[in-house]
């Protein structure tokens, strides 16, 4: 399996899908999945019934796992870019290809 090249508390947005656009934080990565969870990102609605714990029931609202093709890193500017590793300073880093900037993680 490959280094992961987007990691929790990455700033993402999203290439395909319903949510084409949006941006959001890296909530949860799933490297072995190939998944990560973007916070404001492909909301999944649930009905629940009434139960003991949520005697109200309703409408439940979580993040779901998004494949990680369909998201890229976010440049200052706003535009996506994708992530290459180099060693710098004898350490493996991530960097933005588009500015060559390095990414903190």
């Amino acid at each position: 399996m490959a280094a992961a090249k987007i990691k929790k508390g990455d700033r993402v947005i999203v290439l395909s899908g319903k949510d084409k656009g949006k941006t959001g934080t890296v909530t949860l990565a799933m490297p072995k999945d190939g998944k990560v969870v973007v916070e404001g990102v492909n909301i999944a609605t649930r009905h629940r019934k009434p139960s003991q714990a949520n005697p109200q029931g309703g409408l439940e609202r979580t993040e779901a796992p998004l494949h990680i093709s369909k998201v890229a890193h976010v440049t200052a500017d706003g535009k996506p870019t994708r992530v290459r590793f180099e060693v710098k300073d004898g350490k493996k880093v991530r960097v933005a290809v588009k500015s060559g900037e390095k990414i903190d993680g």
